[in-house]
């Protein structure tokens, strides 16, 4: 049976098609026995079924000049169809709504539907809520898939969005402050991935002309990064941020989807003396997003480039606790830092 004959009956709204219009969905070269051929077996499923009143065009294989689509029966496969998908899934996925929308709504969900599926049939759900860019990365390998592609649409069609415990709340971020360069009007500020990292570098930043060592937490900074100027008081002065996270594809999504929300340069020095020490196994779950490596691969020339992606391809990664801390005091004393 033609999939684009069946495709085009499922989408028309009217119910009764021409024979014309059915002979414009084949293609020029198509023979007429072939063509009618098609058209029987779609009469013999009850897809079509003739509107005799309006008579038959006389060829050697006679068909009506006018057809009337069986509605109800290519509804009844398009549920069998859900109902198949459904078995297969986690029971706790709702497809209810699908039954009353359209099988092109189904066909452009069912991917995603099917991620979502893994994602819960390997983790279960989730005991603590987190941020929407986090969750969107955890289930898609997408950050904006939740706020900016549909993705809590679909979560609450499927009746999940609640036990998925997306957080939309802004919580305090977690920082330390510099008092010798609070009274300035340019303040730079930077945020660590790691919490083991946060503590290296806490006691440095007094040393240093950065205004406050903030402890991202992973995602959250995403999220958070709103609440710095309102903590600090200095919402009048200009602000700029590096961060500092692993080398593998969840850190650089971090930074990117921070800087895509607000602009954040990574710290290069910190980067670059990190990829002298030697590479870590044992990223190989992680999900690879070719955008933010692409950004990420900008701060470098083309030998560090090369070098990272190879890193990255062989599921290696660099885990920023891999500096010591005299070796943090040295490039963030000297690093060449500037607001500008």
């Amino acid at each position: 049976m033609d999939k684009k004959i069946l495709s085009y009956l499922k989408s028309r709204k009217n119910k009764e098609i021409p024979l014309m219009e059915l002979e414009s969905l084949v293609a020029g070269d198509t023979e007429y026995k072939d063509f009618a051929m098609q058209i029987k077996i779609l009469e013999e499923k009850d897809i079509l079924r003739p509107v005799k009143a309006h008579k038959t065009n006389l060829k050697t294989i006679p068909l009506y000049n006018t057809y009337r689509i069986n509605k109800t029966y290519l509804k009844d496969k398009f549920i069998d169809k859900i109902q198949i998908v459904k078995l297969q899934l986690h029971p706790s996925i709702d497809l209810k709504a699908y039954t009353s929308l359209k099988e092109k709504e189904w066909d452009r969900d069912l991917p995603y539907i099917k991620k979502i599926d893994k994602y819960i049939q390997k983790n279960g759900f989730p005991d603590q809520e987190v941020s929407s860019p986090e969750r969107s990365y955890q289930i898609i390998g997408d950050e904006k898939w939740i706020d900016e592609k549909g993705g809590r649409r679909l979560l609450e069609r499927l009746k999940l969005w609640e036990k998925l415990k997306v957080s939309y709340k802004n919580d305090p971020l977690m920082m330390a402050i510099n008092p010798n360069e609070i009274g300035k009007d340019v303040h730079m500020h930077m945020i660590v991935e790691n919490k083991a990292t946060f503590h290296m570098f806490l006691d440095l930043l007094h040393e240093t002309t950065f205004t406050s060592l903030i402890y991202g937490a992973g995602w959250k900074i995403v999220s958070n990064i709103v609440m710095l100027e309102k903590q600090l008081g200095l919402e009048g002065c200009y602000h700029k941020l590096f961060y500092f996270g692993d080398i593998d594809y969840e850190g650089i999504s971090i930074w990117n989807a921070l800087n895509e929300k607000r602009s954040t340069d990574i710290a290069v020095p910190f980067y670059k003396s990190l990829m002298n020490k030697p590479f870590t196994k044992g990223k190989e779950n992680q999900r690879r997003n070719e955008g933010a490596l692409n950004n990420f691969l900008e701060y470098f020339n083309d030998n560090e480039r090369k070098e990272i992606k190879t890193l990255l391809n062989s599921k290696g990664y660099y885990p920023q606790e891999g500096l010591k801390k005299e070796e943090i005091k040295a490039i963030w004393r000297n690093g060449g830092w500037t607001h500008l």
